[in-house]
């Protein structure tokens, strides 16, 4: 079984200290549903963008939320389908496990519907490697290490399944687990590409396991994406013969601080025009608006026969579900007619 080589630095527990503290703030504080459904919109967009970018993609953040929410961008077919793809991965991403434990073949589930119809090599897609690969910087061209050959693949990969899986695991702190995860996917780095994708999606499911991402506001794809430089640096920093993974660990519990920080910060001014708003009167959404706010959340607009469908009501009722969110501020009504439509305020 895999035996992590790590200690615990000062920056490390400091890293986590905030960390728990700033999801503390998150989980406790005062939103209203319509927030919270936007804030996830939000972060699963800027997650998209960020992985895929970081592989060379070269939609826009623009572009990935327009695509997000069905709407035409000039890309090729092949930019399209991943940033697709890890979307979808992303907005199912509790599929892949089974009763809180992540196995084999929920991995190669995961690679292959992250490379679906993208890879030169379609045969490749939830399969690991036959091939040697090395892990570079797709930047500077520089070779940051060598992952094991490709017989060694599945014993390692087996052997980290069951780390991952293990109690002495669950003792950890989730973010110590996650970074580990992250770092010792690439480190074998099992399939012939889509390695980063899949190593980044996994430690996002981890942490959504370990209920520390419950509410999923924030991303670690937007850390590793602004600065790409540190991102393989961090992963160079550490030595393949010792494999202490101390300076990796520093470099994630920092990111993961910064963009849980950024998240409790904007939750922290949300929370408090919410609490005035909630003692002006305004009542909490049901279930039923909730649905329809996130039907608008990934296509922009809806109309009364769209609600009707989801709900298999009739025409009139709809119309009376979307006046109530009309009357609360939260959508308004745009053209008239047969061009009728709600979006969101």
């Amino acid at each position: 079984m895999l035996k992590p080589n790590f200690r615990y630095t000062n920056a490390i527990v400091n890293n986590l200290v905030e960390i728990t503290s700033a999801r503390e703030v998150i989980l406790n504080a005062y939103l209203i549903p319509k927030w919270e459904i936007s804030l996830r919109r939000e972060a699963l967009i800027r997650a998209t963008h960020a992985s895929t970018a970081i592989e060379g993609n070269p939609l826009t953040l623009e572009e990935v939320s327009n695509l997000a929410q069905g709407r035409k961008v000039t890309a090729t077919r092949r930019a399209k389908q991943e940033v697709l793809n890890y979307l979808k991965v992303l907005e199912n991403i509790e599929k892949y496990q089974k009763n809180g434990k992540i196995t084999e073949e929920h991995i190669l589930k995961l690679h292959k519907d992250i490379t679906k119809d993208t890879l030169d090599n379609p045969e490749w897609e939830g399969k690991y490697r036959k091939i040697l690969v090395y892990v570079g910087n797709r930047i500077t061209g520089q070779v940051i290490f060598m992952p094991p050959p490709s017989e060694e693949v599945p014993e390692l990969m087996k052997n980290f399944i069951k780390w991952l899986n293990s109690k002495e695991t669950l003792e950890l702190h989730p973010v110590i687990v996650a970074g580990i995860s992250h770092y010792e996917f690439v480190r074998v780095h099992p399939f012939a590409d889509g390695n980063g994708r899949t190593a980044r999606a996994l430690a996002t499911l981890i942490l959504y396991l370990r209920e520390f991402d419950i509410k999923r506001f924030f991303t670690l794809d937007d850390y590793y994406d602004s600065d790409r430089r540190a991102y393989y640096e961090a992963l160079k920093s550490v030595d393949q013969n010792a494999l202490d993974l101390t300076p990796w660990l520093e470099y994630f519990t920092e990111g993961v601080k910064i963009s849980i920080s950024r998240v409790k910060e904007k939750v922290l001014q949300l929370s408090v025009e919410g609490r005035k708003r909630k003692e002006k009167g305004q009542i909490a959404l049901t279930e039923r608006q909730m649905k329809i706010i996130e039907f608008m959340q990934r296509n922009g607009r809806i109309t009364a026969g769209n609600v009707a469908n989801m709900f298999k009501i009739t025409r009139q009722a709809a119309l009376k579900e979307l006046s109530k969110l009309v009357k609360m501020d939260v959508i308004e009504l745009k053209g008239s007619g047969r061009g009728a439509h709600y979006e969101l305020k």
